[in-house]
């Protein structure tokens, strides 16, 4: 019963409204037709009953029985031939019913009703009235009683079906559409561009909400300037000893420690590119220039040059696929990605993967390390978070990686995530919009 509940505020509030008004419109009809319309009908039942035993009896006592006859045709009221052909009524409508309980009611139970159909095809109800000489039998056409229910039931449950619909889009319309701002502002924060200030309009708790994501929007803008510029100023700090460290040690002779030198020198490298990872991040990163480039050429470079630096990485069989994006975010991403797997993986090898589905294409980087924990795989994607506690860069790397990777990705409309491989290890699938190749298509078919 859940799977069928609509997913949207839209639907739920259309669903409750829609159906609110029609077991109310289902109500409004019952209460008129048990207090209003069954009342009349059994009266006005009655009354045709009444009608049709004083006629009977008139007739059944007039010496001219013809004129008699015409009389009661111009009243809609008429006396059966003798060999009228006639039969049971099969329709069950209220005014029928009301009729034959009336006919039993004044009869005391021994009158019938029939119905027949002439030649024009009017429906004809005739009713067998008992008198103390014989029976006469007195009908009427279906046009006296002017009634149609069936036509009216119809009309009304079509009107009030419109009249609601109509009523529910634009009730829940103007209630969503307020929400539907407010939502695609706070995606638009959380993809990384900022959002344009949200219309602060409406219903007053709406327009006040908008009010507060605003003000938020502004706190957390200058919120992350002050960070910045804090950064910049800290970095700018920091490297400054750093050379002036490094110009030191160069003119220390290489001979006095040649091993001390050295590690000194690789620490300092890697200072530096600590802080130029943390400016990244603090920065905050936004989308490449798009450019045209072969995913397979690419994905080649990027094994190439991990094999260079000792890493053992393969790419499976990978069809050209030509497109059109931002390549140089796209190398980061995945050179990101290849470092953390190749750290944890080795000396098992990485495998490289592109899958083209027909609605995205996904890059796949496998690897055999000790894979990551549930919990944990939304977390590794935070700054500075490692699963690897020692801080010991060559076990854990800075934590960074993840983080720049998945700020790149969001900045240029990818996705990121990671999944466990089946027999152990970690499963990094970026995903590329379809929407983003050009002749791939063509090429795969």
């Amino acid at each position: 019963m859940t799977k069928l509940r609509p997913r949207t505020l839209f639907g739920r509030m259309f669903l409750t409204v829609a159906v609110v008004s029609a077991l109310f419109q289902i109500f409004t009809l019952a209460v008129f037709a048990i207090f209003l319309l069954f009342p009349l009908g059994k009266r006005a039942t009655d009354d045709l009953v009444s009608v049709m035993i004083d006629a009977a009896q008139i007739w059944e006592q007039a010496a001219d029985k013809h004129a008699v006859a015409q009389m009661l045709h111009e009243r809609d009221l008429h006396v059966a031939p003798a060999d009228l052909q006639v039969s049971r009524p099969t329709v069950a409508l209220p005014y029928i019913q009301f009729l034959s309980a009336a006919l039993s009611r004044q009869l005391h139970g021994e009158g019938e009703l029939w119905v027949s159909v002439d030649p024009s095809g009017e429906t004809w109800y005739w009713a067998d009235i008992p008198l103390d000489t014989a029976t006469v039998r007195v009908g009427f056409p279906r046009s006296r009683v002017a009634v149609r229910p069936p036509e009216a039931l119809v009309l009304e449950l079509a009107v009030g079906l419109i009249v609601t619909v109509a009523m529910v889009i634009v009730l829940v319309h103007r209630l969503t559409h307020p929400l539907e701002r407010l939502s695609n502002a706070v995606r638009r924060m959380g993809r990384g561009p900022w959002p344009k200030p949200v219309p602060e309009e409406g219903p007053e708790e709406l327009a006040e909400l908008a009010r507060s994501l605003n003000h938020m929007s502004r706190q957390v803008q200058e919120l992350l300037a002050n960070r910045t510029t804090l950064l910049a100023g800290v970095s700018h700090d920091l490297r400054t000893p750093l050379a002036r460290v490094a110009l030191a040690l160069e003119m220390i002779p290489r001979s006095a420690a040649p091993e001390l030198i050295a590690g000194i020198e690789r620490d300092l490298e890697g200072m530096e590119q600590l802080l130029g990872l943390f400016l990244d991040v603090s920065r905050g990163i936004t989308g490449g220039v798009s450019e045209e480039v072969d995913l397979c050429e690419l994905l080649q470079g990027l094994v190439d040059d991990a094999r260079r630096s000792g890493a053992v990485v393969r790419l499976g069989p990978v069809p050209s696929l030509p497109a059109e994006l931002a390549a140089m975010p796209l190398r980061r991403v995945l050179c990101n990605l290849i470092e953390n797997a190749v750290r944890y993986s080795e000396p098992e090898p990485v495998d490289l993967e592109l899958v083209h589905s027909g609605t995205a294409i996904d890059i796949r980087i496998l690897d055999r390390g000790p894979g990551i924990p549930e919990d944990q795989r939304e977390r590794v994607f935070r700054p500075f978070y490692r699963l690897e506690r020692s801080r010991n860069h060559r076990t854990g790397g800075s934590g960074l990686g993840l983080a720049i990777a998945q700020q790149l990705a969001l900045a240029n409309g990818w996705q990121v995530a990671l999944h466990p491989r089946d027999g152990g290890g970690t499963c990094a699938v970026v995903t590329l919009p379809v929407g983003c190749l050009r002749e791939c298509q063509r090429v795969i078919a």
